[in-house]
């Protein structure tokens, strides 16, 4: 099932849950505004290439929109759709006010020089600057793009509007960007778990960890799992898959990682097949690669009490409903993965004000907005006898619908 399939059946089934007046619930799955730009620039041997760039804007009904940016050869409408109501929700859940957007330019970042990547975002953010801005919608990193990508849209922004650093977030921190940005995501799957272990009477000390996807979001959450004493024993990316049964020194394997941009002959623990990281035996798997790794095929075969979704999307409902017939918990991504854009709220706040935070203030806060979304989640799975991404489905849904209502949608 592809990732707006999956989307639109978690949504309806919320809406269900609800009660939703079907006005209402068909409102809120229609996009605000799909924009499709054609980026035609020189590269450095003097030709000429074109991409297509997208952004869908999902929903302001709580606020402007947010959504990263991706710089991906399969970035495809569907799935620029799919996230930004995803985020919309996500946005909702973490109770910052905003609604949800995305956006992507179809194209394969390491087969570009750095200039012509200067070239193709500049030319980008020419093609919407109209359409984005501080109080309309505020793009930030996603795959293949990063802080530099979000200091040139900061740039060619300020061009035609000023100098605005709220306008993207996620930016270098000499141009405005927030202290703990980087680890925001990864902290906040940590900070998710340890409000889901809690529950459970468990703490992560002790218990074992197997990670799938070891970018920005798995390398810290890898790491704060190890100084918080748990046990990551098997670690996979796109270069090759890690395992060690005692317990795979984190450290050192970021160290090997960075030396040699691989996970591949790390001595202290033995390769595995990639395939079959998955199907681990552990405690807790967080899957933090790519959406529908977790489908019908392998979801009987996983062995794993817990699942912590730092990725989106990375379990489709077939599997959802093997996985919970197997009771397995599942924390859904639209919380665990709410870190990154809770810490971009900070961000953009911090923007506005003209006044910077410590880190210790971004930590902080970090903490105390996943901990009460975890607990609001908990109350709407009580109040409504469902599973947490239903519980996650339905709080976000139900504040979406209330303030698109009280702001007078049909009129």
């Amino acid at each position: 099932m592809n990732a707006l399939a999956a989307t639109n059946s978690n949504f309806r089934n919320a809406a269900r849950i609800l009660g939703l007046d079907s006005k209402i619930e068909k409102s809120l799955l229609i996009p605000f505004r799909e924009i499709k730009v054609e980026c035609t620039l020189p590269k450095d041997d003097g030709t000429l290439v074109s991409f297509v760039g997208f952004r869908v804007q999902h929903d302001n009904a709580r606020g402007p929109m947010k959504g990263g940016i991706r710089y991906h050869p399969e970035v495809d409408p569907d799935e620029v759709n799919a996230l930004a109501q995803l985020m919309t929700w996500k946005t909702a859940v973490a109770d910052i006010p905003y609604g949800g957007a995305k956006g992507g330019i179809g194209c394969t970042p390491k087969d570009l020089s750095n200039s012509e990547l200067e070239r193709l975002t500049r030319v980008f953010t020419q093609k919407i600057h109209d359409l984005i801005g501080v109080q309309t919608d505020v793009p930030a990193p996603d795959m293949g793009t990063n802080a530099q990508t979000m200091a040139w849209i900061l740039d060619e922004y300020s061009k035609f509007h000023g100098h605005s650093p709220a306008v993207v977030t996620g930016k270098p921190t000499d141009l405005g960007g927030s202290l703990g940005r980087e680890a925001a995501t990864g902290r906040g799957v940590v900070f998710a778990m340890e409000a889901l272990l809690a529950e459970y009477g468990k703490s992560i000390k002790g218990l074992t960890f197997v990670i799938q996807g070891f970018g920005n979001v798995g390398s810290w959450a890898a790491r704060l799992i190890h100084e918080r004493g748990g046990k990551v024993i098997a670690v996979s990316d796109i270069t090759g898959a890690v395992k060690n049964p005692n317990g795979i020194d984190i450290p050192s394997l970021l160290s090997h990682k960075e030396a040699t941009a691989s996970l591949a002959n790390f001595s202290s623990g033995d390769a595995i097949d990639s395939n079959e990281l998955l199907v681990q035996e552990c405690d807790v798997l967080i899957p933090c690669a790519l959406g529908g790794v977790l489908n019908r095929e392998n979801a009987g075969n996983v062995r794993a009490k817990f699942i912590v979704e730092a990725a989106n999307h990375p379990t489709d409902p077939d599997a959802d409903e093997i996985l919970s017939k197997k009771g397995v918990v599942i924390l859904p991504d639209i919380y665990a993965n709410a870190g990154g854009v809770t810490v971009s709220y900070f961000e953009w706040v911090q923007n506005i004000q003209g006044f910077m935070w410590d880190e210790e203030k971004v930590n902080e806060e970090l903490k105390k907005y996943m901990t009460r979304a975890f607990h609001n989640i908990k109350n709407m799975c009580h109040s409504h006898n469902c599973n947490l991404r239903m519980g996650a489905f339905t709080l976000g849904l139900n504040r979406v619908a209330r303030a698109t209502n009280l702001r007078g949608w049909g009129a």
